[in-house]
């Protein structure tokens, strides 16, 4: 059986047909590219989530309905022959505009990731008749057929057992004969209903496709090329990384590095397939090669930055040299299936962030019934409007004097949490998001750029 690579193109790599050519280019270059994964063209998430939410607005309903008709028309009108990929588009923009109606009168997590969904079914339309035009042999796949998940919509968990079965039966065969072309971020559940991995989640599915059919490699194109040492938008002298280990990678995309999704990498380290990240826009470039093994391990590898964190507070004088009480804090998060991302304690205090995102892309919330049993414990303060600084590296916690460069350096600025130790690749700072990207490009400057 020949190797099958699997690439990966972000919704900037496939925003308009010039970026489809481009990405399509890319394919042509690597001959055993025999499965790629694609996410909505860029822009389009963004106003089905905004549909999703409910819009009220009859005037801003048809605009955005409007908008994504241009956005996909734009690149039929360039298609020799669009028929085929017209006729289906108009019928999943009906259906997204009825679900829309739905929507605003009563939006829901599963009609979200229903709506959500139609990015990703049109763009691959498109996509795979271009790809046809252009004299390959491609086919578009539903991997909804594929990639099954729970039923928690908006976050679904995905069946991995399921999957690689039915990849196996499904997706191997089509690989040997064709470019397969299919969706990132969404999956079904056991019922057909379509699900999706949580925002960002293209990455992720890939990744999951790519250890299903056990693949030689995996290919992320975005718009940057590879990995850099912070978000350049933030510091513009933020330089590229040849290559990094998968747990440096892992550290910087759970917390925050825009370029991978943070489960990504989890289905490439179970079978050591190696992961490179490139811009399709500027393929000459290279990118960043992730692997277990990599050549320099320096103390300092990276900055990212994570917005839109919620910063949970318990206050009990019961906790003063007492046992059991975080064990009844974590038994009722456990119950509602809240997860915590950052924790710190005091003596008679617990601070935690809590987790990721999900599709509608909201701050994360404490629901009401777990609020409501937590106060019986203790007194409860929650903030927003914080940010996540996290300092990647290696073997942080043994070297002396790090943590004095870190902190003199962002001696002006308010700390609301710091978390450090637990892991020898990262150190982590929630503040204000005010002073967040004034921090980033203090440290980075200090850290990175002397």
């Amino acid at each position: 059986m020949n190797p099958i690579n699997v690439a990966k193109f972000g919704g900037t790599s496939v925003a308009n047909f010039e970026a489809m050519s481009r990405s399509a280019y890319v394919i042509e270059q690597n001959q055993n590219t025999h499965l790629v994964v694609i996410s909505a063209c860029s822009g389009v998430t963004n106003l089905l989530v905004e549909l999703a939410n409910g819009t009220q607005d009859n005037q801003r309903k048809k605009a955005i309905l409007s908008e994504l008709k241009s956005i996909h028309f734009s690149v039929l009108d360039q298609l020799s022959d669009p028929i085929y990929p017209e006729k289906v588009i108009l019928e999943i923009l009906d259906d997204v505009e009825k679900a829309a109606d739905a929507a605003a009168f009563q939006s829901n997590d599963r009609l979200t990731d229903h709506l959500v969904a139609c990015g990703e079914l049109m763009s691959t339309h498109l996509f795979t008749q271009l790809l046809i035009e252009r004299g390959n042999s491609a086919v578009r796949f539903d991997i909804r057929t594929v990639l099954r998940t729970d039923s928690k919509f908006g976050k679904g968990e995905p069946q991995l057992e399921e999957i690689t079965r039915l990849a196996q039966e499904k997706l191997i065969p089509l690989c040997q004969k064709h470019i397969v072309v299919t969706q990132g971020f969404i999956g079904s559940d056991s019922e057909d209903n379509t699900t999706t991995l949580g925002r960002g989640g293209s990455d992720y599915s890939a990744a999951l496709i790519a250890e299903s059919v056990n693949a030689c490699g995996l290919e992320i194109w975005t718009d940057v090329p590879g990995i850099y040492t912070t978000d350049p938008r933030i510091a513009s002298a933020a330089s590229p990384i040849p290559e990094i280990s998968f747990s440096e990678a892992s550290e910087m995309a759970n917390y925050g590095a825009k370029i991978l999704h943070p489960s990504t990498l989890l289905p490439a380290l179970r079978h050591q397939i190696p992961v490179f990240v490139g811009s399709s826009k500027e393929p000459e470039k290279g990118g960043t090669w992730i692997k277990q093994q990599v050549n320099s391990a320096p103390l300092f590898r990276a900055l990212t930055l994570r917005c839109n964190q919620t910063m949970v507070t318990l206050h009990s004088p019961n906790m003063f040299h007492a046992y059991g009480f975080l064990a009844e804090v974590f038994k009722i998060l456990a119950k509602y299936q809240i997860s915590v991302d950052l924790i710190t304690t005091s003596e008679v205090s617990v601070a935690l962030t809590l987790d990721q995102t999900n599709t509608n892309g909201k701050a994360p919330e404490l629901p009401s019934e777990a609020q409501q049993e937590l106060e019986e414990l203790c007194t409860i303060e929650i903030e927003h409007n914080l940010c996540l600084i996290a300092l990647i590296g290696n073997q942080m916690s043994h070297s002396k004097g790090s943590a004095k460069q870190v902190f003199g350096t962002l001696e002006d600025f308010n700390l609301r949490m710091i978390c450090y130790g637990a892991s020898q690749h990262n150190l982590c700072f929630l503040l204000h998001e005010s002073e967040s990207k004034q921090a980033v490009k203090v440290l980075h400057k200090e850290l990175f750029e002397k």
